[in-house]
């Protein structure tokens, strides 16, 4: 094009031309002192402007980074491709179908799409389609505005490329009557390789988050006497951070198990880490064999230490064989569910304290029944907690699944799992803990029994408490050396008692199919320890005899004031 004197032709460059030329000579001195003035200088031309009809669109085509072809025709013939469409996939002969010429465009799934686009008159994109290309090593970014050792580096690392990315868009054209399809492609190979990157990264980092969880959970959950328990824990999907859902069962000793679930506010490594520390501490705390809302009082200080900014809540109970319940602390858990024998959902309603590390509560303990034929459910929020719904209404759910969820613990927690929707892409972590009071009956019922007695009177309780102890050891069919260990325990148990407890006092002897426990219980709270005695000393050696003698042995607080002593002798097979 030529736009040689353009600016001549802009209006009003003749009218101020013709001002100039008018212009007359300079004017008389206003006064001796008045300087003249200058002549005024010719304004500079103004730019010249193309109009869009004079441009060629076979050069700007011909000039594009990207990759341009024109097909027309219903079997798509080519009409043009321009220079950086023939680098990449190589030269295309005019008038060839697409199909026959261009495999990159079914390789990149187009010739549906130019069929489409044909019909309905209407552009169509698609997003980074890989294709092999003809020749990987050209340079197919020299017309940017790189430096010359950018455009060196980016030829180097492109050169050993044989498949590349690219974004194309389908736009119907029209020309003398022939309708055809402008296809034009975008190279977005780095864009690709670089969220390929980023995608791969993320995976690497949850798989290490998932790794860390669960190996923060028990790999074998401990098995109670007189419990059958399992535990389910699903990472949430691919798009969804690994959260900090956790939980444990404990054994305590004298028959008696801790059960505790709890949920981190939080995603990623940092919750995961926080998950750990607390269920550590949650182990050591029930070692001390504290009521439940004592381990949830130290478990809160605890947390608030761990991380102030991190955020837990946790449920804890203990369930006793001899008292039929399960007593609980929540801190702002939800609340347990129990299903009794005939399918009826109760749910445990006292009220629950504030999350732990929020500090300043006193938190309480409640108690819900779990006779025999019961079983009972901890979860965390991602079994029943879905975007746009109450709450309630998931806890709702979950009832209604429970009351039909019979079987096995692991069956009840599988069935819970599919009642409640969770699959592979939930968007939220879920852990689940079900135990069972399984109703014992027939040959597995003679292998539990319960025997108690009351020590009334002075020191002439300990001559009936041996008595009471070798008759129900007997009874019980137990080896002889067996059952003069255990008549042994309930003398110094009993002797112990008598000689620093205070009234009331009870003797309770207890078998399950694998162990003999025997505890007293007194009125004092003060709890024993063991003690080396010296050679003079007339007292202090019924403690370590218990030690040496048991498989375990321990002590408690009771609820209503006071304390048990308990030890237990490991049945043989």
């Amino acid at each position: 094009m030529n736009f040689t004197r353009w600016s001549a032709r802009l209006p009003g460059t003749q009218r101020r031309a013709a001002a100039r030329t008018d212009r007359g000579s300079v004017p008389a001195a206003r006064g001796e002192y008045e300087q003249k003035p200058e002549p005024a200088a010719d304004p500079a031309p103004l730019p010249s402007v193309p109009s869009l009809e004079d441009l060629s669109v076979r050069e700007i085509l011909g000039e594009l980074p990207a990759l341009v072809a024109l097909v027309y025709g219903p079997d798509h013939r080519v009409a043009y491709v321009n220079s950086a469409y023939a680098a990449t996939f190589g030269p295309r002969p005019p008038g060839a179908t697409a199909a026959e010429s261009c495999p990159e465009l079914a390789e990149l799934g187009l010739l549906p799409l130019l069929d489409q686009v044909r019909r309905s008159g209407t552009p169509r994109t698609v997003k980074s389609r890989k294709a092999q290309s003809h020749r990987a090593g050209a340079d197919r970014t020299e017309r940017t505005e790189r430096s010359e050792r950018t455009e060196r580096s980016d030829r180097t690392e492109r050169s050993d490329r044989t498949e590349g990315s690219y974004t194309v868009t389908c736009t119907p054209v029209t020309c003398q009557g022939t309708a055809g399809i402008l296809v034009h492609a975008a190279d977005v190979t780095d864009h690709a390789e670089a969220a390929e990157r980023l995608r791969t990264s993320e995976q690497r980092h949850r798989r290490t988050v998932v790794t860390l969880q669960r190996s923060l959970l028990p790999q074998e959950l401990e098995q109670p006497d007189d419990l059958r328990v399992a535990a389910t824990y699903r990472p949430g999907g691919e798009d969804a951070a690994v959260g900090g859902d956790w939980y444990d069962v404990i054994t305590l000793g004298a028959g008696r198990t801790a059960l505790v679930i709890g949920d981190v506010m939080g995603r990623g490594v940092r919750a995961a880490a926080v998950m750990g520390q607390l269920r550590t501490a949650v182990r050591a705390y029930a070692r001390l064999d504290l009521p439940p809302h004592e381990v949830l009082q130290l478990l809160d200080g605890l947390a608030a230490e761990i991380d102030a900014s991190q955020i837990a809540t946790c449920v804890y109970a203990v369930h006793d064989p001899n008292e039929g319940r399960l007593v609980y602390a929540s801190a702002g858990h939800l609340p347990i569910l129990v299903r009794a024998a005939d399918g009826s959902v109760q749910r445990a309603e006292d009220p629950t304290g504030p999350p732990l590390g929020t500090g300043g509560w006193l938190h309480t303990s409640g108690s819900i029944a779990l006779p025999p034929g019961s079983t009972a459910v901890l979860y965390t929020d991602g079994l029943v907690e879905r975007r746009g719904e109450d709450i309630d209404e998931g806890v709702a759910s979950l009832e209604r699944a429970l009351s039909g969820a019979q079987g096995s613990p692991q069956v009840v927690c599988d069935r819970l799992i599919r009642s409640l929707g969770v699959t592979d892409d939930h968007d939220d972590d879920v852990a689940v803990l079900v135990l069972q009071h399984p109703a014992r009956t027939g040959a597995d019922a003679e292998l539990f029994h319960n025997a108690a007695l009351d020590l009334l009177g002075g020191i002439e309780a300990a001559p009936r408490a041996r008595a009471f102890a070798t008759g129900v050891l007997s009874s019980w069919r137990f080896p002889v050396e067996l059952r003069d260990l255990g008549v042994l325990a309930t003398s110094e148990l009993v002797a112990n008692s008598l000689q620093h407890g205070t009234p009331p006092m009870r003797l309770r002897l207890r078998r399950t199919d694998r162990r003999l426990i025997i505890e007293v219980t007194d009125g004092d709270d003060h709890l024993p320890r063991r003690r080396r005695a010296e050679l003079a000393d007339e007292a202090g050696r019924g403690i370590s005899i218990i030690a040496t003698i048991a498989s375990s042995w321990g002590s408690r607080r009771t609820p209503g004031g006071g304390k048990a002593v308990w030890c237990e002798f490991a049945l043989p097979h």
